[in-house]
């Protein structure tokens, strides 16, 4: 039972390595209202054995069946779901309607390349071209979609994210940051070398739970030069303007400066570890995903 997509892809992987065949079925179209992303994707055993969601739980085990067919064709086929499928007694609760590529894996090359690009935090694609069953790689940008008869499926790195910060509040926030399948760094702020930071991913969110400004502000001059998708410091807004200050005197524009999400979170009253963490990690997960709607 998991949606990640590095797990997915190593479950079809490891079945392929075993001796299993193995179809990727994604989620290519949706009709009206879905419970997953489009691009979502679930790897099938011939056995029967799968791994992935392409709904809330509801066609999951039909689609699995319906998988046997393409085992025996070799051909790439659409079923669809929902609403204008034949499946009268399969209804989405949403009401709408999906409709799923399945592609019978040649082997493990493709599936290789994915991970190990991914491994190494580099985006990367699937690209399904169902019209002649062939399917490759390509850039990493953008979010799913077809374009003209393929279909695009990108990859994204697992979300980073590094605290910077001795305290209650990085203990809370990275214990619950790596349970909900994060991928967690913890910076001491007795380091004094951070020009690392500097050259962090677009993937990468940066989270300053302190509560001393002064020590904050050589981080901060190199989180502010790197790419990082997000930035956050805790603090009160008087703490905030009295960083804003050091950094504009150290030659940063209001812009660079106001890419700090200070007070950090969806809710900045929060005053204790427990609500602190939820709200960074919210503000952190909606970011992440609005980024990706809008541009990827």
């Amino acid at each position: 039972m998991t949606d990640s997509s590095e797990r997915i892809l190593r479950f079809a992987r490891e079945a392929i390595a075993d001796g299993f065949d193995c179809i990727l079925a994604t989620l290519v179209e949706i009709r009206g209202g879905a419970a997953r992303a489009l691009g979502t994707q679930m790897a099938i055993r011939d056995d029967g054995l799968y791994c992935g969601y392409v709904s809330g739980g509801c066609i999951e085990q039909a689609l699995a069946a319906e998988t046997l067919e393409t085992f025996r064709t070799e051909n790439d086929r659409f079923v669809l779901f929902g609403a204008g499928s034949s499946y009268f007694d399969l209804q989405l609760p949403c009401g709408g309607g999906l409709t799923i590529h399945l592609h019978r894996l040649q082997g493990t090359h493709v599936l290789d390349e994915v991970l190990e690009r991914l491994a190494v935090r580099e985006r990367i694609s699937m690209n399904f071209k169902p019209h002649i069953g062939m399917l490759e790689t390509g850039p990493g940008s953008g979010t799913p979609r077809w374009e003209a008869e393929n279909f695009i499926r990108p990859y994204l790195p697992q979300t980073r994210i590094i605290f910077w910060g001795r305290s209650i509040e990085v203990v809370t926030t990275s214990r619950l940051a790596a349970a909900a399948g994060f991928d967690v760094a913890i910076i001491d702020p007795s380091h004094s070398d951070f020009h690392q930071i500097e050259t962090c991913d677009q993937d990468t969110a940066i989270v300053l739970l302190h509560h001393d400004v002064d020590r904050e502000i050589p981080f901060l001059t190199s989180t502010l030069r790197s790419n990082a998708f997000y930035i956050g410091a805790l603090g009160s807004y008087r703490s905030h303007q009295r960083r804003y200050r050091e950094l504009r005197s150290l030659g940063f524009s209001d812009e660079v400066i106001g890419r700090i999400k200070a007070p950090i979170g969806i809710f900045p009253k929060g005053r204790d570890s427990s609500s602190i963490a939820l709200s960074v990690l919210a503000d952190i997960a909606a970011t992440s995903t609005k980024r990706a709607l809008d541009n990827g």
